[in-house]
């Protein structure tokens, strides 16, 4: 039996139009907003942690000047800048993917964490980190699977696989309450293939494992950055091509082949894009929860509104904030202390995502 939060939804015009209307010419300043949120937000990363530094000596290093001592400046351009940058693109990757879940699987719950797609990039992590000093060790290090870049491939492919597996399951069931319960048992499944690698390997790379796990922004560098960057820039650009096909799934495959639209071909760019965005975060920051949920509902209740074309943007924008207080609060500013990633956003999210399933009848207007 279906439950009314997963009828199909209306068109965005007409639940628009049945809803109170935020005043259009305020979107354009809600996105100015977002974006002076995002810069001073990210200085405040620059700015703030075990050390402090102020805040006229971090614009003074990034225009290319020297802070008044050296050492200040080799925290900024070393540690905390790339640190900052891995935020902003994770963030923002994290929420697009959601975003672009929720709206194909019709679903407010659907997210990388949640479907087992972000299990699945562990998957592929796991293969490449505890491999060796296993009992196929010597198997995959012989087609170099160590790099960074085979690591990114790796999660990518695991996210990506385990999608094309949900949307197998999806075209069979009509409850997305069955399908969300079906991802979540991938995911187990996933943990379980997962926890045999753990038992086989060697406690250097159980460990490196483990930490993984907890979640970080702060261990990319700027030789790993490029990988990291084109991943996510290439997964996002993805996305902004796919606003009209995105809009057009609001209503179902079968509004969109009245469109026109290949809906094979949407599949496959959506699950692409998705993989790719989600697997390279993955593989180099961990594996991040509750941020692909929570940030485009954000969006939907500050924008009150369903269209793609201003979605994504806010998006990226919104995730990319969240995902930078979220390090903020994870430093601990003052002391020596660096909380674990994943506690922070679950902090964040969780209260999202118990709010959107508290206000069940009113989801479906979210969506519209």
């Amino acid at each position: 039996m279906t439950d009314a939060l997963y009828k199909p939804l209306p068109r965005p015009a007409d639940t628009e139009a049945a809803r109170p209307r935020l005043d259009l010419g305020l979107r354009p300043a809600l996105l100015l907003v977002l974006v002076v949120m995002l810069a001073v937000i990210f200085l405040a990363a620059l700015s703030v942690g075990s050390v402090q530094i102020p805040f006229e000596q971090v614009i003074r290093v990034l225009a290319g000047g020297e802070a008044d001592r050296s050492a200040w400046t080799n925290i900024i351009l070393k540690f905390r800048l790339p640190k900052a940058t891995t935020a902003v693109l994770a963030g923002a990757a994290l929420g697009v993917s959601g975003l672009m879940m929720q709206t194909f699987f019709r679903n407010p719950l659907a997210g990388p964490f949640v479907l087992g797609i972000s299990s699945g990039a562990s998957l592929g992590v796991a293969l490449v980190v505890l491999s060796t000093g296993t009992v196929g060790g010597v198997l995959l290090a012989g087609f170099g699977l160590l790099g960074d870049l085979q690591l990114a491939g790796a999660a990518a492919l695991g996210a990506g696989l385990t999608m094309v597996i949900v949307l197998l399951v999806a075209g069979r069931v009509q409850s997305s309450m069955t399908l969300l319960i079906l991802g979540l048992m991938m995911g187990y499944l996933v943990t379980a293939v997962v926890s045999l690698l753990l038992y086989f390997a060697i406690p250097e790379r159980i460990q490196a494992y483990i930490n993984w796990t907890f979640g970080s922004f702060g261990g990319v560098t700027w030789a790993q950055m490029p990988i990291l960057a084109g991943g996510v820039l290439l997964g996002l650009v993805g996305a902004l091509a796919l606003t009209k096909s995105l809009n057009a799934l609001l209503l179902g495959e079968g509004y969109a082949r009245s469109l026109g639209m290949n809906t094979g071909l949407m599949r496959i760019a959506v699950v692409t894009a998705t993989a790719l965005l989600a697997g390279t975060v993955t593989a180099f920051c961990g594996p991040v929860g509750f941020v692909g949920i929570a940030v485009p509902h954000l969006c939907r209740g500050l924008f009150n509104t369903s269209d793609h074309r201003l979605l994504v943007p806010a998006t990226i924008l919104m995730g990319a904030v969240v995902a930078l207080v979220a390090s903020l609060i994870a430093e601990v500013p003052g002391s020596s202390i660096v909380l674990p990633l994943n506690a922070v956003t679950s902090l964040i999210g969780a209260p999202v995502v118990i709010a959107v399933i508290l206000q069940r009848r009113n989801v479906q207007q979210a969506f519209g």
